[in-house]
């Protein structure tokens, strides 16, 4: 936008939500406008942040509560986030939004009641009510994740159909009803994070509250696979067996169905 006006031009066409959607934008020495709003310059921006006006300045879209958790800006306009430095969605090759449409298609969603155990940014609910899932319900235990959420446009907002609930899943699903649901997305922080929810006990959780024939999307990448020989995958597909699945490798994860 500065250098619009430096180069003569009093409106711009652009994105200021992260490549969501376009308007046009009134530019002066002062700042710009849009939608009627005045905006004055940002004093300085750094590199690789997410920033939103919080009715006095440009803040980034960063919080520190024993760890920091922020919004990423990628190359392909949907974000991921960062807890201390690490990325929890994959964006190096594939947009993180197109990634999760690629996952959600392969537990079938269209007219399913579907639980995803991580909500994170929520892509992968996102997609799911795109495919006509019925209902999702979402499971996320960070109060600072949900509040990017709040402030990232791609994120969906819960509804009649989206049940976000701020919660872990891995205390909650003790209360969830036998064969509550049609198809699971499980998409948890790494092992060394979240290790319970690689645990035993907690697949046979999964296992109990899926229907007979329920598929499900287990997320596991491929952490210390170069350094140890350490394959989590075959792990989690053998945890998995054991609980009543039948499972193999699919994407950077697992697909599996229930007996």
């Amino acid at each position: 936008m500065r250098r619009a006006l430096a180069a003569g031009l009093c409106t711009l066409d652009c994105s200021l939500n992260l490549g969501l959607s376009r308007d046009t934008v009134e530019l002066s020495a002062a700042g710009f406008s849009l939608h009627g709003q005045h905006y004055p310059w940002p004093k300085r921006l750094k590199e690789n942040t997410v920033y939103y006006w919080d009715s006095r300045e440009f803040a980034p879209v960063a919080r520190f509560g024993g760890a920091l958790i922020k919004l990423k800006p990628t190359v392909w306009g949907p974000p991921t986030f960062e807890i201390d430095g690490i990325k929890m969605l994959p964006s190096a090759k594939l947009s993180p939004w197109q990634d999760a449409e690629q996952k959600v298609a392969l537990i079938e969603p269209r007219g399913k009641c579907i639980l995803d155990t991580c909500g994170g940014l929520g892509y992968f609910a996102a997609w799911c009510l795109r495919a006509g899932a019925s209902e999702v319900h979402s499971f996320e235990k960070s109060a600072d994740v949900l509040w990017l959420r709040t402030l990232n446009p791609w994120s969906p907002q819960p509804s009649s159909a989206l049940h976000l609930r701020l919660a872990d899943v891995h205390v909650e699903i003790a209360a969830l009803s036998n064969a509550r649901f049609d198809a699971i997305l499980h998409d948890p922080p790494r092992f060394g994070i979240a290790g319970e929810l690689y645990a035993q006990a907690f697949y046979v959780e999964l296992a109990r509250v899926l229907k007979r024939g329920g598929k499900m999307f287990h997320y596991t990448g491929t952490p210390n696979q170069l350094s140890s020989g350490r394959d989590l995958p075959l792990e989690v597909i053998k945890r998995l067996q054991r609980a009543g699945f039948e499972a193999v490798r699919k994407a950077d994860g697992v697909l599996a169905m229930k007996r």
